[in-house]
């Protein structure tokens, strides 16, 4: 019997471990999602995004933050590598429209 309830247990720790880098990838999502959310609310308070352009970028975050939510439901809390590769792609994407909206030429009126 000893030697069934080690071997359980390394299984059971070797699942744990596994299932360790999943967790980690669906907070790393959410972890840029804030990220993101900050940046955005930073760039509208110093007047580096115009009202326009933090609409537009909510709306996107918003989207990908609801795409987030409807793969994590469908998965039983899991992303697949499909799902965390498309959110990647687009979480880059708003990214890098952040930065060019805080630091094109428009600001916002008396900013």
């Amino acid at each position: 019997h000893a030697n069934l309830s080690s071997r359980a247990t390394i299984t059971f720790a070797a699942l744990v471990l596994a299932a360790l880098p999943l967790a980690a990838s669906a907070g790393e999502v959410d972890n840029r999602i804030h990220n993101q959310q900050a940046r955005i609310n930073q760039g509208v308070a110093s007047g580096q995004m115009t009202r326009g352009e933090y609409a537009r970028t909510e709306t996107r975050l918003d989207r990908i933050n609801a795409g987030r939510r409807h793969d994590l439901r469908a998965n039983g809390g899991r992303l697949t590598a499909a799902e965390k590769h498309n959110l990647n792609v687009r979480e880059n994407h708003l990214s890098n429209t952040i930065y060019f909206d805080k630091h094109n030429r428009a600001h916002q009126p008396g900013a």
